[in-house]
């Protein structure tokens, strides 16, 4: 899965215990991520998605909500 999702234009965001991914591309701009969870998700630091900065369940709580499936995640 991971070698398909880079190669569909996702980017990794490496955790300890889980995996994020992020496709620009496709991105609706919905904002459930951000509003989500200002420590997972901040638009002010680089990166702007640190999965260490919360627990993994709401790491997938917070990206099973976005809609344009821009957002994926694997649990390690």
């Amino acid at each position: 899965m991971d070698n398909d999702l880079l190669e569909a234009g996702y980017r990794l965001y490496s955790g300890e215990k889980i995996d994020v991914y992020f496709n620009t591309h496709i991105c609706q701009h919905a904002g459930n991520c951000v509003r989500g969870s200002a420590r997972l998700f901040n638009l002010k630091r680089k990166p702007w998605i640190a999965p260490d900065e919360v627990d993994a369940q709401t790491v997938k709580t917070i990206i099973d909500t976005c809609p344009s499936g821009a957002l994926k995640y694997r649990p390690k």
